[in-house]
């Protein structure tokens, strides 16, 4: 995707730019012919792996505040599909749920959603997403996959035109509803129709998309008790106090987003409660309000009076950062979601997430500072010195220092922190104790409310979690990668008349430890070659994956034909008593004479490779895994290794992936020995592992041994 990485934005000032609204229109043109009720179009960032929403229709940007800016790599539809370069279909709440989880716990609502690339065949532009309400069909025809993608195909080239010309996109208006009609009659049609309305017994308001009041009647203004006047052009919770509340703003959302009718009720203080129902359409929502007689059997604790409730906004962003949060894997991963999603949400232009170790500072990552040695010069300092890091780590207290001679009045002896001027420091906390502080800093002067000072410190928790998971991961992960290095064979032995090399890729799930072992071991004259698979991805694993192979090296050591070392290894797993079973492929080789014998213990057949480029897969004869039967024999075959011959042995990590069939696997495997068998043995390794590594990780760790039969001499 490098290429994919560039925007069809040109410098500003270039050239002229694209007349016609071409974003909004192709958006527009896309929505009228499938039906659809919203969608966006996103472009590539010019200089990261970042989509960019450049408009939307339908629906107020607020509703996608999370989804602004979204990373390549991020789990989200648009993201998906300029990845993998093909249409992204969800059908429902229930499907959203299960395979974007981020996504529906911010928007919880019934709704379908189509997301594809727009793309030529040599570069990636962005993407285009449309939704529809729940009650559409579950399946996309083949007419409308067709004709959304024939437009996202039309945008590409347009856009590939545009940047080979330098022509800069101009800046386009979401496409949102017509704006507020300004006198009531305008509004209803007619001035007879607006009589007839103001003498209905209930209330009635009409708002907008984005949620303004373009209508009310006398009854809604009475119900409401507030006068017409200081309704319209406004938002209904911003006027009304005692609907401030994201509780009720969050059913605006969710008729506007679901077309479904939805209703709430709501307590009128001091003690009248009033039921309110949302008819939406795609133009905007009209409001039925009348008093609710028997909401006093519900037994929920109404909103106080006079409560400003947060900013829904605020609340679906926290939303997301915590799905995103519970997928951070690493320290870095954490580093990076801060980074792209919090940083920018609270206009932040520089981070840097400090730990500690033995008593010193450790800077775990920073962003947005130009020249990195400002920050990792506190890598390592006492947390004695007294500095807000510091500070704020042995606390737990936060610090916040609007301008640069806050922090100078208080730290006089402060190195100067590059070209900032202001500064939040957060304590990290989790499971009750500081983990670690996250600086936001702010290349200009920064007041910060009680408000803002709350939100900062609510996310700060958030982080501290996620990095509190993260630091043990990362420990864990040291740990696995240095026992499974341990277990192995640093380098292969130089045997006469064997040309070797081996690889080995831990599993991307669990601990990423597992029981794949090899090695290649002089034999009396000969060689010895073993390739195996202990059961499992855990230490246990790995710590009897190391007896096997010492075992196998011991039986080799004193003579021992293929037969009778399957036999004596699988009575040693069995008097071990560890409940594991283990495949295994032993060989002697006798590269002089040209021949290998082998012994298999239900482990994948190898390939060979001949001299004249023909490859065969060598269906031995052999016995079941080790560590079940302690009476199973383990007959050898003699194969013909003349040199020239390359010998494949390989765990079942490298062919095997969900929905594949291993047959077909198994061929591809071949195809590829035929085709690259005659490079040196290290790229042929190399080759071979990267092909068979799943980009969307790998369930089992993958072993190879490769061993060539030299010429005499």
């Amino acid at each position: 995707m490098s290429e994919g990485q560039s925007s069809a934005r040109a410098p500003a000032g270039a050239r002229t730019p694209v007349g016609r609204p071409l974003l909004s229109l192709t958006l527009a043109s896309m929505m009228d012919e499938v039906h659809a009720h919203s969608g966006a179009v996103y472009l590539l960032s010019p200089d990261r792996p970042v989509l960019e929403m450049a408009v939307m229709a339908g629906l107020p940007r607020a509703f996608a505040a999370p989804w602004e800016r979204v990373a390549l790599s991020a789990p989200i539809p648009v993201a998906d599909a300029v990845r993998d370069r093909r249409l992204v279909w969800v059908g429902g709440e229930e499907e959203m749920a299960r395979r974007y989880p981020r996504i529906a716990v911010v928007l919880p609502y019934p709704f379908a959603l189509a997301a594809l690339p727009v793309a030529t065949a040599t570069r990636a532009y962005g993407a285009v997403f449309v939704t529809w309400p729940g009650t559409r069909p579950q399946e996309l025809s083949d007419w409308e996959r067709d004709h959304m993608a024939a437009a996202c195909d039309r945008l590409a080239v347009r856009l590939e035109r545009a940047a080979e010309q330098s022509l800069p996109l101009a800046d386009e208006p979401d496409l949102l509803a017509a704006p507020l009609v300004g006198g009531t009659a305008g509004t209803l049609g007619s001035v007879e129709a607006a009589r007839m309305v103001s003498r209905l017994p209930y209330g009635l308001c009409s708002l907008d998309v984005h949620g303004r009041v373009g209508f009310a009647n006398a009854a809604a203004a009475e119900l409401l008790d507030v006068p017409v006047g200081r309704l319209l052009g406004t938002h209904l919770w911003a006027s009304v106090p005692w609907l401030n509340d994201p509780v009720y703003e969050d059913r605006y959302r969710a008729a506007l987003f679901s077309q479904h009718v939805t209703s709430f009720v709501a307590l009128r203080p001091p003690s009248d409660w009033l039921s309110f129902r949302l008819y939406p359409s795609t133009t905007g929502l009209s409001v039925r309000i009348s008093r609710a007689r028997a909401v006093t059997e519900m037994n929920r604790a109404a909103p106080q009076p006079g409560r400003a409730g947060a900013r829904l906004v605020t609340i679906s962003q926290v939303l997301d950062l915590a799905g995103a949060l519970t997928e951070a894997v690493g320290v870095q991963d954490v580093v990076q979601l801060v980074a792209d999603e919090v940083a920018p949400a609270v206009g932040s232009q520089g981070l840097v997430v400090l730990g500690s170790r033995a008593g010193r500072l450790q800077v775990l990552g920073h962003r947005g500072y130009p020249d990195p040695r400002v920050v990792e010069r506190y890598d390592g300092m006492p947390l004695s010195e007294p500095t807000p890091g510091s500070q704020v780590l042995r606390t737990g207290v936060p610090a916040f220092f609007e301008s640069r001679a806050d922090v100078e009045r208080l730290y006089p002896s402060l190195v100067s922190m590059s070209d900032f001027a202001a500064w939040a420091y957060l304590p990290l906390i989790a499971s009750g104790r500081p983990v670690g502080t996250c600086v936001l800093s702010y290349t200009a002067p920064h007041h910060f409310a009680t408000e803002e000072r709350a939100v900062l410190t609510s996310l700060a928790g958030l982080i501290a979690q996620a990095l509190e998971r993260a630091v043990l991961y990362d420990a864990k992960h040291r740990l696995a990668h240095g026992l499974q290095e341990a277990l192995l064979p640093h380098t292969l032995p130089s045997l006469a008349g064997i040309e070797a090399a081996a690889r080995y890729l831990p599993a991307t799930q669990g601990m990423e430890i597992g029981g794949d072992f090899y090695d290649l071991v002089p034999a009396q004259g000969m060689a010895a070659a073993v390739i195996g698979d202990v059961q499992g991805h855990n230490v246990t694993a790995a710590g009897l994956m190391g007896q096997v192979r010492t075992a196998v090296r011991a039986y080799t050591a004193v003579g021992q034909p293929p037969e009778d070392v399957m036999r004596s290894t699988n009575r040693l797993l069995l008097d071990l008593g560890a409940e594991l079973f283990a495949s295994c492929l032993y060989l002697r080789l006798d590269p002089a004479h040209g021949r290998a014998v082998m012994s298999r213990a239900g482990h994948p057949p190898p390939l060979l490779r001949r001299p004249d480029g023909r490859v065969r897969v060598l269906d031995l004869a052999g016995g079941p895994l080790l560590g079940i039967d302690g009476s199973a024999s383990y007959p050898s075959t003699e194969v013909d290794f003349s040199p020239g011959s390359v010998l494949v042995l390989y765990t079942d990590g490298l062919v095997e992936s969900p929905g594949t069939d291993f047959e077909v696997a198994l061929a591809d495997l071949g195809r590829r020995l035929t085709d690259l068998g005659d490079l040196p043995m290290d790229e042929l390794a190399d080759a071979l592992v990267q092909h068979g590594a799943d980009v969307g990780g790998r369930p089992d760790d993958v072993a190879v041994l490769l061993l060539r039969a030299l010429p005499a001499g």
